[in-house]
């Protein structure tokens, strides 16, 4: 696996360890309710969707 790829890997392992972070000992009330909240765990799903988009391309060459 090209060294790229894997940097993608580790910004989604990275996002989807600070989701879980952020949303511990959490309800879904709580994340409806604080707009910081929301705005960091969705920031992190866009990380995730950027490297996903971006590692196919690193990984066919």
């Amino acid at each position: 696996m090209r060294l790229e790829a894997k940097k993608y890997l580790y910004d989604v392992q990275q996002a989807a360890s600070w989701i879980a972070d952020f949303t511990a000992g959490k309800r879904f009330e709580d994340y409806r309710s604080s707009a910081m909240l929301r705005s960091a765990v969705e920031r992190q799903f866009e990380i995730i969707g950027e490297a996903r988009h971006n590692s196919p391309r690193l990984t066919k060459q």
